[in-house]
């Protein structure tokens, strides 16, 4: 099953996790609400304030895919400690920081020794990436960068497929896909298997694809739907599974726990990738803005949308929620979220 028929089947058997239609109308209204006063404009929304070094070129494809071979598992058990980078005076933390060191590794050489930087978003350089290379791109002032034997595998499991099937482009990877968000889907979780995000649930395999959704919308987002990003598919995407959107699900009760869930969340139980209640978390997630995306389209069409001629697909809604997280960490931190060292979110 896709994401989407995923999501569905596993809010269907969730024992855990609920998904409440008031809640997903308050998500709605809070969406619109934020829309018509202009705090959210999903028609310029295209892409995260990523730090990339080179914006809208192909080279910059090849930069999201490094940054999404490697987008999971920030989270610290300390609210108010992050795993932090800084670039160029901004200091980013969690999935950013990753990002910025990225590019910090691709400037730094380049501004401080006239030379070229660190090539980290050439296959052949990460193909054969070194645990120390791995220590000293992804360098912390704070907390060390979760997993780096992971991230090292992935890079180098990676950059071997690319150079292997793909030219050492996934530039490569996107023209093959002919313009399909699906088809591009498919290549990616087929031949990376760091991207194969799926679980056993109900005596059926669902797949969730967080990593490999959102390297697809990030795409589409930096080209604006053009040119390489253009995709007629675009809004069969889902939301991106994490552990922070829920909180925002649960903050307006589109999402319920059970007591049994609570005490767990709250006690820090490390879940097992695939343990039932964290497929049910991450599924119900996905089924809930779903719901809310419908709940839009039928019942709280705007002149502002209209006007735009704007459909809010899954991943603008995920963005808003994500966002929104963000913005009210403080507030939501209150909220426990479920912890799960992995590498797929």
């Amino acid at each position: 099953m896709n994401p989407r028929e995923s999501a569905a089947f596993i809010a269907s058997i969730a024992q855990d996790v609920k998904i409440d239609p008031l809640g997903i109308q308050n998500v709605a209204k809070e969406i619109v609400r934020a829309v018509e006063c202009e705090e959210f404009k999903p028609n310029n929304l295209y892409i995260h304030s990523y730090p990339l070094p080179i914006d809208g070129e192909p080279a910059s494809i090849e930069w999201l895919f490094v940054a999404d071979v490697l987008n999971f598992s920030f989270w610290q058990l300390q609210e108010d400690q992050h795993y932090t980078v800084e670039l160029k005076g901004i200091k980013y933390t969690g999935y950013m920081a990753l990002c910025a060191a990225l590019t910090k590794a691709l400037e730094v050489n380049k501004e401080f020794f006239l030379c070229a930087g660190i090539p980290i978003t050439t296959s052949t350089f990460y193909a054969n990436i070194t645990a120390d290379d791995i220590t000293k791109i992804f360098a912390s002032a704070t907390q060390p960068i979760p997993l780096p034997e992971d991230r090292l595998k992935n890079l180098q499991e990676a950059g071997k497929v690319l150079n292997d099937k793909f030219g050492g482009s996934f530039c490569n990877c996107v023209k093959q896909a002919n313009q399909s968000a699906q088809q591009l889907l498919t290549i990616i979780v087929d031949n990376f298997p760091c991207f194969r995000d799926e679980a056993i649930i109900g005596g059926k395999t669902v797949s969730l694809y967080k990593r490999a959704q959102i390297l697809v919308a990030d795409i589409w987002g930096l080209f604006k739907g053009e040119g390489l990003g253009k995709f007629d598919d675009i809004d069969t995407i889902t939301m991106f599974a994490d552990y922070r959107v829920p909180q925002t699900l649960i903050k307006f009760g589109a999402l319920q726990y059970t007591e049994r869930l609570y005490e767990l969340l709250n006690k820090n139980h490390l879940f097992e990738n695939g343990d039932r209640e964290e497929v049910e978390i991450r599924g119900c997630s996905i089924h809930a803005v779903e719901l809310i995306r419908d709940e839009i389209e039928k019942n709280h069409r705007t002149t502002v949308l209209d006007a735009a001629n704007l459909k809010l697909n899954s991943s603008m809604i995920d963005f808003f929620l994500w966002e929104y997280r963000r913005r009210f960490a403080k507030e939501l931190a209150r909220i426990p979220y479920h912890k799960c060292r992995c590498i797929f979110y």
